[in-house]
């Protein structure tokens, strides 16, 4: 008996009861579905931190204090010393040959006012050469420049978040804000770049000098900066410029060996590894919940199969009777446990990507819904099929054809 001859009679056995089919592929389709979904949520959110990361950039270091800075941008206590300055910048920009840029960065927030409209954001002060670091564009206007750096200028860069809020759709280029009683002119608006790995919107917040947020809005008499933003020549001297920085900053601070470090230098390579595999970890652990159902599908196609062959065991003895091999009958049966999973897995691989899509445009979570996953969710179930119809397809070609032609 030929292959094409056992999945011919497997098929007619199938359709001989419609109902029952559908029924017994039911746990199948959920439990192919279950993986499909789970496991697609779980790469989407791999592929968000991904793409978040990258937009931070590959070849980013973020160099820091290692004690908490307050609103004002000082250390814990004032007997400290400042942890990072402007000078310790410059020297990183300077003296490491594997840095690309360095930024001083000041952080603050505030509420800017344009006319009768207003908005509280996150103010950041940095260099001219901040963008570079960070790969942002310019969608309206330009960045400041050196000299407005060099003079503490009152201009301001807005994100689109805030221009939006502020002035609608209008040009908000040369328009004049005021942010904590001083006006500011505004000479750029950041393109977009939507929220970050964190779920914060990168897009509000302002940009200044880093002088200005300074002297104009701290009114600092040692002017400290919160962090230094590094970028590496390229992703690769990363590491390299990591320790290089570090080595730098322990030499200027007269840190002993063995000593403790006033400070700590950032890489976002690796915060980005390590959201990576704890996305990889949730992916497994949602797959493997799903996959449970799938089991627990094949169980029910086991137990049908086993009424199945109750059902037609004096079939089986008559066709056993006129000459059937056990090996065709064992065949026949399997072959029927595999079709009905590899039916319940088609289905439920669109039922899965549906309900990733559902899921994606109701709770606006990130999907990806990945033809490996598809494939190995669709490999699975006909895995299943085979595992869980072997014994029923065993005991029916087992059987005895006497007896089973006495059944009644």
């Amino acid at each position: 008996m030929k292959f094409r001859d056992i999945t011919q009679m497997a098929f007619q056995a199938l359709g001989k009861n419609k109902i029952q089919t559908m029924l017994t592929t039911l746990g199948i389709v959920i439990g192919v579905s279950a993986v499909i979904a789970m496991v697609s949520v779980g790469q989407g959110a791999s592929k968000l931190v991904q793409d978040q990361m990258s937009s931070m950039g590959t070849n980013v270091l973020q160099v820091m204090p290692a004690a908490p800075r307050g609103a004002s941008g000082a250390r814990g206590t004032s007997d400290q010393s400042v942890a990072l300055t402007e000078a310790d910048v410059e020297a990183i920009q300077n003296e490491v040959p594997t840095v690309k840029v360095a930024s001083p960065v000041v952080n603050s927030s505030a509420q800017i006012i344009a006319g009768n409209q207003n908005w509280q954001t996150r103010v950041e002060g940095a260099n001219e050469r901040y963008l570079e670091i960070r790969d942002w564009k310019i969608d309206q206007g330009s960045f400041f420049a050196e000299s407005d750096v060099k003079s503490a200028a009152r201009v301001i860069v807005l994100g689109k978040t805030v221009a939006v809020n502020l002035f609608g759709d209008a040009d908000p280029i040369g328009q004049t804000i005021r942010v904590r009683n001083l006006p500011y002119r505004i000479v750029g608006v950041l393109a977009a770049k939507g929220q970050s790995a964190m779920g914060t919107d990168q897009d509000d917040v302002a940009m200044m000098p880093y002088t200005t947020v300074q002297k104009k809005m701290q009114g600092q008499a040692i002017l400290s900066i919160n962090r230094a933003s590094v970028s590496a020549i390229d992703a690769d001297s990363t590491s390299v410029a990591q320790a290089q920085i570090a080595d730098l900053l322990r030499q200027r601070h007269k840190i002993p060996p063995g000593g403790t470090d006033d400070f700590r230098v950032n890489n976002l390579t690796e915060i980005a590894d390590a959201a990576q595999q704890t996305t990889l970890v949730m992916t497994l652990l949602l797959g493997s919940i799903a996959a449970v159902s799938l089991v627990v599908g094949g169980i029910g196609i086991m137990n049908i199969m086993l009424v199945s062959v109750t059902e037609r065991t004096r079939e089986i003895g008559i066709r056993m009777a006129i000459g059937s091999r056990g090996s065709y009958i064992r065949m026949q049966f399997l072959a029927e446990s595999v079709m009905l999973c590899m039916f319940g897995g088609i289905i439920g691989v669109v039922f899965g990507a549906l309900l990733s899509l559902a899921v994606a445009r109701l709770l606006g979570w990130p999907t990806l819904v990945s033809v490996q996953a598809a494939a190995l969710a669709f490999s699975f179930a006909a895995a299943t099929g085979i595992f869980f119809g072997y014994y029923p397809a065993r005991k029916a070609a087992s059987l005895d054809p006497i007896e089973a032609l006495r059944y009644e």
